[in-house]
């Protein structure tokens, strides 16, 4: 199955409307949400069209696809309006053979990860920057943010299949890629 791997949302409904135009052109079947899908936090700027109401109603029609993950940003309201489960601190899934730890990156993050074998993935978001690297052993991935990339990113989002994560900007340019 393709999943589609994304964090940082925000709030945005312009780019939850990108991320969902993606996900269809994609003929992904999951989505991966590494966190922070309502609240723009008191660090950032709005993002475009900001509109968490807008985004509820959204998410929530897609709530059979969405796998989430908390981000520093969820609040136990998130969970009230949301119909997908949006609490756990990580998950940690097999995919395709592939031993995957998702989490925000607020608590664990490549400088502090939990204890994983060696060969895992390690993904994670907050940081709003698109990264891989490998760190004792383990793969860290991050897709940047969906509605406010940094460091001169861009918005976009990452696909995982067969084995292949690549990461890609909302006009479909690839942009990394890494066989695992």
């Amino acid at each position: 199955m393709k999943w589609m791997i994304v964090s940082d949302l925000h709030g945005s409904d312009y780019y939850c409307d990108c991320m969902l135009r993606a996900f269809s052109e994609e003929k992904a079947g999951r989505i991966l949400s590494l966190g922070d899908l309502l609240y723009h936090g008191p660090r950032n700027d709005l993002p475009k069209d900001y509109a968490p109401k807008r985004v509820i109603e959204k998410l929530n029609s897609f709530k059979e696809v969405i796998f989430n993950v908390r981000g520093n940003c969820e609040a136990d309201v998130d969970q009230m309006v949301l119909g997908f489960p949006v609490l756990s601190d990580y998950a940690i899934l097999d995919i395709d053979g592939v031993n995957i730890f998702a989490t925000h990156g607020h608590i664990y993050h490549p400088q502090s990860l939990p204890p994983l074998p060696k060969g895992s993935v390690f993904l994670y978001g907050h940081t709003h920057i698109p990264k891989k690297e490998e760190v004792n052993g383990i793969l860290c991935f991050n897709p940047g943010s969906m509605s406010i990339p940094k460091m001169d990113s861009w918005h976009g989002y990452m696909i995982f299949e067969e084995r292949t994560f690549i990461w890609k900007d909302f006009d479909g340019k690839e942009r990394m890629r890494i066989e695992v």
